[in-house]
């Protein structure tokens, strides 16, 4: 196999490992994929990876439902560096105004990656919310939510920062969705990441 195959599959590989630690509570080995430096934005947390795997673990104690399915992915990789997009969804169940319900967020997670010391990690992981759905789990139950407020978040990901506000997170409203200029920013700092620079995000 080619090198640049090599580095592919190696990246693909990484991803996939991210959502089976993560959603299996394999703290020890989903710490592995990440280097020293990451950072993870989500709507209910940014920070650094070191922290993002702590908050994960008491929110798994707590028994916080936060599950993630992949589908296609992109890989952009120019020398030790990448870009990787990857179709997913992100399926939560928890309480709104007590009724159990699950929300699916589809979008993309869109990876800045590099190879050092021929191990290739995750620098930053940030999420593209492009749109999202309320269930109840107990179809005979009955929801009413505030109008008002589901319209304070981004269409995107609007119910998931719903529910994840009724459980008690601080959500941020300016994530990128599929379209608009967050999402345009994002795909410029990809650009600059590839090209060898190193845009802020923190």
């Amino acid at each position: 196999m080619t090198s640049d195959l090599v580095d592919r599959l190696a990246i693909r590989e990484l991803i996939e490992n991210w959502v089976v630690w993560r959603d299996a509570g394999d703290w020890d080995r989903f710490a592995m994929v990440w280097h020293d430096d990451g950072w993870m934005s989500a709507t209910w947390f940014q920070g650094s990876a070191s922290e993002f795997i702590r908050v994960s673990r008491e929110g798994w104690s707590k028994g916080v439902s936060i599950l993630h399915f992949l589908g296609g992915i992109g890989i952009d990789v120019t020398g030790a560096r990448a870009i990787a997009q990857t179709k997913m969804t992100i399926s939560q169940r928890g309480a709104v105004h007590d009724a159990v319900c699950d929300v699916v967020c589809t979008g993309r997670f869109y990876d800045f990656l590099e190879k050092r010391d021929s191990r290739w990690g995750i620098v930053r992981r940030q999420p593209i919310y492009e749109k999202d759905r309320l269930d109840l789990v107990d179809p005979s139950a009955q929801l009413k939510l505030d109008q008002a407020k589901l319209k304070q978040f981004p269409e995107g990901y609007r119910h998931l920062a719903y529910m994840q506000e009724e459980i008690g997170y601080r959500v941020k409203r300016d994530m990128p969705g599929l379209k608009g200029a967050e999402v345009e920013a994002l795909y410029a700092q990809g650009a600059d990441w590839l090209r060898g620079h190193s845009s802020l995000w923190k």
